[in-house]
């Protein structure tokens, strides 16, 4: 096998391996492969969360002493070059001698990056970019986070094929099926936080959880957190959430995303209601948008979305479609900005 198919097979080693680690918190997922000069893979390793070793460490650490001289490492992200929980994944690599690193995404973070200067200016050959639009992809939440210094925001909404969140009366359980609901619960479970405005958490009293196909409680939970100047009662179900709700009685939802990534928050999932979600994207605060369709017509003027700011068709807010599925008799649209 030649050298490039050689890389490209670790690579996408290494980003199987970054799928381990845990979707939620401030870290990226991250995955490392060693090779040896002759292609053979002497270690593999991934980041498992804040305060771990990183992946390049957690690879070394599988090695005895001196084992990884001369070695390659192939990593998902450029190694890191900060001292937080633990070291510099770059010095690392070059206390262990390693003579190449071949990275797909450059680090954005303000103090995070620069390992790549390091690592050449201590005389290791790095190659950046290698698969980069792939692993861009797996990273588009934290990478989105470290840019922009907001969580990455995910806006999701159920509705008829006509558009509408709910009957004349506001009743909206259930428009779509228990694959599609399913579905959400799943991503709620991939997401840090989930947010709603006060006008449902009242309408709706729901409990913003994460739950299986048995209704129990998925492992991962987010945090529910409710936008709005209304009271929440105190035996509101979001307030038996297995995480502590936050509340924020304000309508600048920049400052409410700022607070968040202050916290940790990478991955925010909106889950209305209408008037909440159409702030968001006039606000342009939305990076992937969920669209669960059901086959079924409503009619009357509960709209998923309203007023978003366009006027007139020049305006419009144009989106690229990344996926289009059936989940059951429901359709799933996964749509990202242009």
């Amino acid at each position: 096998m030649d050298q490039d198919a050689a890389l490209e097979r670790s690579m996408r080693r290494a980003l199987e391996l970054a799928a381990h680690g845990p979707s939620t918190g401030p870290n990226p997922r991250v995955g490392c492969v060693l090779l040896a000069a002759n292609g053979e893979v002497l270690a593999e390793g991934w980041h498992r969360g804040a305060g771990t070793a990183h992946a390049e460490v957690d690879a070394l650490g599988k090695l005895p002493g001196g084992a990884a001289r001369g070695a390659t490492a192939v990593v998902t992200l450029e190694p890191c070059n900060h001292t937080g929980r633990t070291g510099p994944c770059a010095l690392a690599l070059i206390d262990a001698g390693i003579a190449r690193v071949v990275y797909a995404v450059s680090d954005p973070g303000r103090e995070s990056s620069g390992g790549a200067e390091r690592l050449r200016a201590h005389g290791i050959d790095v190659l950046g970019g290698f698969l980069e639009a792939e692993v861009s992809a797996f990273l588009a939440d934290w990478l989105t986070a470290a840019r922009l210094g907001r969580p990455f925001v995910t806006l999701k909404w159920a509705s008829s094929l006509d558009g509408r969140a709910a009957a004349a009366d506001g009743t909206s359980r259930w428009i779509t099926g228990p694959q599609a609901r399913l579905d959400v619960h799943r991503r709620r479970a991939a997401a840090d936080a989930i947010i709603v405005g006060t006008g449902t958490a009242l309408a709706d009293d729901p409990a913003l959880t994460a739950r299986d196909a048995a209704g129990e409680l998925l492992p991962s939970q987010p945090i529910p957190v409710v936008i709005g100047s209304r009271r929440i009662p105190a035996d509101a179900a979001l307030r038996s959430h297995p995480r502590p709700p936050l509340f924020f009685p304000t309508d600048d939802l920049t400052a409410v995303l700022a607070n968040l990534h202050g916290r940790g928050i990478r991955h925010a999932f909106i889950e209305g209601g209408p008037r909440l979600a159409s702030a968001f994207v006039a606000a342009g605060l939305v990076d992937e948008y969920l669209v669960y369709l059901a086959p079924t017509l409503l009619g009357g003027g509960r709209l998923a979305l309203g007023e978003i700011g366009v006027s007139g068709i020049d305006e419009q807010r144009l989106l690229t479609i990344e996926h289009c599925g059936r989940l059951g008799e429901d359709l799933l649209v996964v749509a990202r900005p242009r």
